[in-house]
Protein backbone atom coordinates (compact mmCIF):
# COMPACT_ATOMS: atom_id res chain seq x y z
CA UNK A 1 0.00 0.00 0.00
CA UNK A 2 2.97 2.28 0.64
CA UNK A 3 4.06 1.97 -2.99
CA UNK A 4 0.54 2.81 -4.20
CA UNK A 5 0.37 5.87 -1.96
CA UNK A 6 3.70 7.24 -3.18
CA UNK A 7 2.72 6.49 -6.78
CA UNK A 8 -0.65 8.29 -6.39
CA UNK A 9 1.10 11.22 -4.68
CA UNK A 10 3.71 11.46 -7.45
CA UNK A 11 1.08 11.37 -10.18
CA UNK A 12 -1.21 13.89 -8.48
CA UNK A 13 1.56 16.36 -7.68
CA UNK A 14 2.90 15.89 -11.21
CA UNK A 15 -0.54 16.77 -12.54
CA UNK A 16 -0.47 19.83 -10.28
CA UNK A 17 2.83 20.88 -11.83
CA UNK A 18 1.32 20.50 -15.29
CA UNK A 19 -1.83 22.45 -14.40
CA UNK A 20 -0.26 25.26 -12.39
CA UNK A 21 3.06 25.72 -14.22
CA UNK A 22 2.81 24.35 -17.73
CA UNK A 23 -0.84 25.28 -18.31
CA UNK A 24 -1.15 28.20 -15.90
CA UNK A 25 -3.13 30.36 -18.33
CA UNK A 26 -5.71 27.62 -18.81
CA UNK A 27 -5.96 27.02 -15.07
CA UNK A 28 -6.40 30.75 -14.40
CA UNK A 29 -9.43 30.65 -16.71
CA UNK A 30 -10.90 27.92 -14.49
CA UNK A 31 -10.53 30.20 -11.47
CA UNK A 32 -11.77 33.30 -13.34
CA UNK A 33 -14.38 32.00 -15.78
CA UNK A 34 -15.88 35.42 -16.63
CA UNK A 35 -13.95 37.07 -19.46
CA UNK A 36 -14.80 40.56 -18.23
CA UNK A 37 -12.87 39.89 -15.01
CA UNK A 38 -9.65 38.92 -16.83
CA UNK A 39 -8.58 42.28 -18.24
CA UNK A 40 -6.49 43.51 -15.31
CA UNK A 41 -3.11 43.13 -13.65
CA UNK A 42 -4.53 40.94 -10.86
CA UNK A 43 -5.48 38.31 -13.42
CA UNK A 44 -1.99 38.45 -14.92
CA UNK A 45 -0.53 38.07 -11.41
CA UNK A 46 -2.75 35.02 -10.89
CA UNK A 47 -1.40 33.46 -14.08
CA UNK A 48 2.21 34.12 -13.09
CA UNK A 49 1.69 32.83 -9.54
CA UNK A 50 1.09 29.43 -11.10
CA UNK A 51 4.86 29.14 -11.49
CA UNK A 52 5.21 29.07 -7.70
CA UNK A 53 2.42 26.56 -7.13
CA UNK A 54 3.70 24.45 -10.00
CA UNK A 55 7.22 24.50 -8.61
CA UNK A 56 6.07 23.22 -5.25
CA UNK A 57 4.02 20.50 -6.91
CA UNK A 58 7.02 19.45 -9.01
CA UNK A 59 9.18 19.15 -5.90
CA UNK A 60 6.52 17.07 -4.14
CA UNK A 61 6.14 14.82 -7.17
CA UNK A 62 9.89 14.25 -7.42
CA UNK A 63 10.09 13.53 -3.67
CA UNK A 64 7.48 10.80 -4.03
CA UNK A 65 9.19 9.36 -7.12
CA UNK A 66 12.48 9.24 -5.21
CA UNK A 67 10.73 7.48 -2.34
CA UNK A 68 9.40 4.87 -4.76
CA UNK A 69 12.94 4.15 -5.93
CA UNK A 70 14.37 4.17 -2.40
CA UNK A 71 11.99 1.95 -0.45
CA UNK A 72 14.94 0.22 1.19
CA UNK A 73 16.43 3.51 2.35
CA UNK A 74 14.18 3.82 5.36
CA UNK A 75 14.10 0.98 7.84
CA UNK A 76 11.93 2.32 10.63
CA UNK A 77 8.17 2.73 10.58
CA UNK A 78 8.52 6.15 12.20
CA UNK A 79 10.59 7.32 9.22
CA UNK A 80 7.85 6.29 6.80
CA UNK A 81 5.26 7.92 9.05
CA UNK A 82 7.10 11.26 8.89
CA UNK A 83 7.07 11.17 5.08
CA UNK A 84 3.42 10.13 4.97
CA UNK A 85 2.45 12.87 7.44
CA UNK A 86 4.27 15.37 5.23
CA UNK A 87 2.27 14.21 2.21
CA UNK A 88 -0.97 14.26 4.20
CA UNK A 89 -0.27 17.87 5.19
CA UNK A 90 0.55 18.85 1.61
CA UNK A 91 -2.78 17.45 0.37
CA UNK A 92 -4.62 18.65 3.46
CA UNK A 93 -3.46 22.24 3.01
CA UNK A 94 -4.83 22.22 -0.54
CA UNK A 95 -8.12 20.71 0.62
CA UNK A 96 -8.44 23.08 3.58
CA UNK A 97 -7.63 26.05 1.36
CA UNK A 98 -10.74 25.31 -0.69
CA UNK A 99 -13.10 24.90 2.28
CA UNK A 100 -13.82 28.66 2.70
CA UNK A 101 -14.65 28.89 -1.01
CA UNK A 102 -16.84 25.78 -0.79
CA UNK A 103 -18.74 27.36 2.11
CA UNK A 104 -19.25 30.52 0.06
CA UNK A 105 -20.45 28.36 -2.85
CA UNK A 106 -23.10 26.79 -0.61
CA UNK A 107 -24.38 30.30 0.14
CA UNK A 108 -24.49 31.20 -3.56
CA UNK A 109 -21.19 33.08 -3.72
CA UNK A 110 -17.49 32.51 -4.10
CA UNK A 111 -14.96 33.46 -6.72
CA UNK A 112 -14.79 29.93 -8.20
CA UNK A 113 -17.02 26.88 -7.92
CA UNK A 114 -15.41 24.15 -5.82
CA UNK A 115 -18.28 21.76 -6.58
CA UNK A 116 -17.91 21.70 -10.36
CA UNK A 117 -15.45 20.38 -12.92
CA UNK A 118 -11.71 20.53 -12.30
CA UNK A 119 -12.07 22.23 -8.93
CA UNK A 120 -14.32 19.43 -7.65
CA UNK A 121 -11.72 16.89 -8.81
CA UNK A 122 -8.97 18.79 -6.97
CA UNK A 123 -11.12 19.10 -3.84
CA UNK A 124 -12.00 15.39 -3.74
CA UNK A 125 -8.60 13.96 -4.72
CA UNK A 126 -6.71 16.11 -2.23
CA UNK A 127 -9.13 14.97 0.48
CA UNK A 128 -8.77 11.30 -0.45
CA UNK A 129 -4.97 11.46 -0.65
CA UNK A 130 -4.81 13.38 2.64
CA UNK A 131 -6.77 10.58 4.32
CA UNK A 132 -4.79 7.80 2.62
CA UNK A 133 -1.45 9.26 3.71
CA UNK A 134 -2.71 9.98 7.24
CA UNK A 135 -4.09 6.46 7.70
CA UNK A 136 -0.88 4.88 6.42
CA UNK A 137 1.12 7.13 8.77
CA UNK A 138 -1.05 6.04 11.69
CA UNK A 139 -0.58 2.39 10.75
CA UNK A 140 3.19 2.87 10.70
CA UNK A 141 3.08 4.52 14.12
CA UNK A 142 1.04 1.73 15.76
Amino acid sequence: MLVAAFLFNAIWFGMGFNAFYMRRTVFAKVLVPNREHRDNSAYEALIESGRFMGGFNLALSVLNILLLFNLGGFNQDSQWAVLLIFNALAHGSQFAGNIPMALKNRQGGGLWNVFKGVMLLIFVVDFVLMILNAVLAAIHLL
